[in-house]
């Protein structure tokens, strides 16, 4: 068993796609670190100034406008000319901008707060590494099943099952300790983005844990998605089998289903789509309201229906796709022909 690990361990990391998509996954998370390094700018008393002296001259520059606005409506009043289709009425002149309209807070420029800002950037490394495992997972079983390089293996190694989970575990392994690897980095990144080119925020102990969770709960969500690319791979015998079936699911939960639920009429249409679950899992809940049903206050106001969606629907969601495929695959590779 452990010859089996060893092989399969460096069949993975020498494939050219594992090595390509790798290469591309250090890229683009690397491209996103940089970008925004660049936007990033911690605000001091000159950049302060700044904001206030240009939330001073749009003030200014509006108030030439109203002032032009109310002579010339004035004028043409004077004239004896229609002025009600052109002009508000006694022309304005009640109703002239106000200094407070004009926050300095607008024209700040753009500066990261770790604290506040990072999970959602949690969120976007999961969702990437995800993309990664996926094609990796699908290619690396998908290709030996096309090529023939499967069916050599289960005549040095019968037991089939045992070949399937070896695979799987190893795949699951490695991508976990590249997930946990790069999200380190990915953590040191912007910490040091918002220590140097912005701001951390109070980082409590409390902070930490909820980021820790939040990228356990990615993780999660990475192995999952890795498993179902490799499962269907699987049970296809081929890398496009499980590129066709996530487009297709794609295209079905977003777009179709959106569109078929719309013209039906159905409450929280936005239940029944994969990505409202996705949202959920990493916010811990995700609140959908119904816009077009009122449920009054005592006070006569109009509350409009809502339907939650919490991270453990999510957890149920992913996890029954999950082991349907994967029970799928193990199905096949016991009953059918592998020749």
């Amino acid at each position: 068993m452990k010859g089996l690990i060893k092989a399969e361990v460096r069949r993975l990391f020498k494939r050219r796609l594992t090595r390509l998509m790798l290469v591309l996954l250090v890229l683009g998370l690397g491209t996103i670190t940089v970008a925004f390094t660049l936007a990033s700018q911690e605000i001091g008393p000159s950049q302060r100034a700044a904001a206030e002296a240009e939330a001073q001259r749009q003030y200014e520059e509006a108030v030439r406008w109203h002032q032009q606005m109310v002579t010339e409506c004035e004028a043409a009043k004077a004239r004896g000319e229609n002025i009600t289709d052109r002009y508000p009425p006694d022309c304005g002149a009640e109703f002239g901008p106000q200094r407070e309209q004009y926050d300095a807070d607008w024209f700040m420029p753009y500066e990261f707060n770790f604290r506040g800002e990072f999970g959602i950037f949690i969120s976007v490394f999961a969702g990437i590494v995800a993309l990664f495992g996926f094609i990796v997972g699908a290619s690396y079983v998908g290709a030996e099943w096309h090529s023939g390089g499967m069916m050599n293996l289960l005549l040095w190694r019968p037991r089939r099952l045992s070949v399937l989970f070896t695979k799987l575990g190893v795949l699951l392994t490695s991508l976990l300790g590249v997930t946990v690897a790069l999200g380190a980095l990915w953590t040191l990144a912007f910490w040091l983005i918002g220590k140097y080119d912005g701001q951390t925020g109070t980082m409590t102990q409390g902070a930490w844990e909820s980021f820790a969770l939040s990228g356990a709960r990615g993780a999660g969500l990475v192995l999952a998605v890795a498993a179902i690319g490799f499962g269907l791979a699987s049970v296809g015998r081929h890398t496009a089998m499980a590129l066709g079936v996530a487009v297709g699911v794609g295209v079905i939960s977003e777009i179709g289903l959106r569109i078929a639920l719309g013209i039906a009429g159905t409450k929280f249409p936005d239940r029944w789509v994969l990505s409202t679950y996705t949202v959920a899992w990493f916010q811990k809940k995700f609140e959908l309201t119904d816009w077009n049903a009122c449920n009054f206050s005592p006070g006569g106001e109009c509350l409009p229906d809502t339907f939650v969606v919490t991270w453990q629907q999510s957890a149920l969601v992913f996890g029954v796709g999950t082991a349907a495929v994967l029970a799928a695959a193990i199905w096949l590779m016991r009953s059918r022909d592998v020749t």
